[in-house]
């Protein structure tokens, strides 16, 4: 059985726009590449970019930040006047809410012809309204939101521009973010495979970490066969420096232990051979040691309050056997 792992790279911006919360700013405009955030826009701040390689971007194209901060502020007071109108949809006449837009696209790039690319709107955590690209229309995920729909399916001028977009600048602009930050969004970086247990009745689970791009496939095979039973995958996270981690928990309640060498959780990420790592008692990191078949708890905090209660005991023992004199010594110091 083999995995095809398509190299994808993506653009995606959020927008969003808050009232009713003094906390969070009115406007937040984020763009990222590869989930990678580059810049940030706010009212006080304007644009920030937040990767080296745009301050390189930015002196090459000397429009680029006033170009930015003109679609942002214009996005700002245009969603600002969103959320009024909603809010009349809505029936709403206080509290907090958030309206926010999501775009972008993706490019396989060992396939130029597969590009994807999306436009979705969202309020109070629901979706709202999404522009389906096939059909050029505008779907409404809520009835407030069909004369919005009814309004942007006549404009099919600007319907057939967002298709351009998609297809053809949206790409271009990712590509030209990844040649500028080549050498950060087209790295690769090993993962680290660790196998865990918490206790001998726990799943094992196959640990990849520290790997970069995110695209992983991380599975369990028996028997050189893929396990699709027994089997719980978990979601690409991100670390704290910029790589990912994932984890697949294996099931082994109704599996004897003479038939562990069988398994095996194996880990792809393209640029890389496969690392495969068989399911091997001694290879799992737990807080238990196996020893002669038995399993022997070796939690540090049970050796501690060991050592505290023998020292207790101890006290005692020699308080009994010098019972007089501390009663002598307290009657003296009194």
């Amino acid at each position: 059985y083999f995995h095809i792992l398509l190299l994808l790279h993506s653009l995606h911006y959020v927008y969003t726009a808050s009232s009713g919360l003094s906390t969070f700013p009115e406007f937040v405009a984020v763009g990222m590449v590869d989930g990678v955030q580059m810049l940030h826009f706010d009212k006080q701040s304007k644009t920030v970019l937040k990767q080296d390689w745009m301050e390189q971007l930015t002196r090459d194209d000397a429009e680029y930040l006033e170009s930015s901060n003109g679609l942002s502020l214009r996005s700002q007071q245009t969603f600002k006047d969103d959320i009024g109108i909603l809010k009349q949809r809505f029936n709403q006449t206080g509290g907090a809410h958030i309206f926010q837009k999501m775009y972008g696209c993706e490019w396989d790039d060992d396939d130029d012809d597969s590009i994807d690319g999306y436009e979705q709107y969202g309020y109070d955590g629901e979706d709202f309204i999404s522009l389906d690209l096939k059909t050029l229309t505008w779907v409404a995920a809520v009835p407030q939101a069909f004369p919005t729909k009814q309004r942007w399916n006549q404009e099919k001028g600007y319907n057939e521009q967002q298709k351009n977009y998609f297809n053809k600048e949206c790409v271009d602009w990712l590509k030209k973010y990844l040649s500028y930050g080549k050498s950060t969004l087209q790295r690769t970086e090993r993962p680290r495979v660790s196998l865990l247990q918490r206790s001998p009745s726990s799943p094992v689970v196959c640990h990849a970490t520290g790997f970069y791009p995110d695209r992983v496939v991380v599975f369990w095979r028996r028997d050189g066969q893929e396990l699709h039973e027994q089997v719980d995958p978990g979601e690409v996270l991100p670390n704290h420096d910029g790589t990912f981690q994932v984890s697949v928990d294996l099931d082994l309640t109704a599996v004897p232990q003479e038939d562990w060498g069988r398994y095996e959780c194996v880990v792809q990420l393209k640029g890389i051979e496969d690392i495969s790592t068989p399911l091997d008692p001694a290879l799992i990191r737990t807080n238990w040691v196996y020893m002669s078949g038995l399993t022997i708890p070796i939690i540090i905090g049970f050796v501690v309050l060991l050592l505290v209660a023998a020292a207790v005991v101890g006290v005692l023992l020699y308080k009994k056997r010098n019972g007089e004199c501390i009663k002598l010594s307290r009657r003296t110091d009194t």
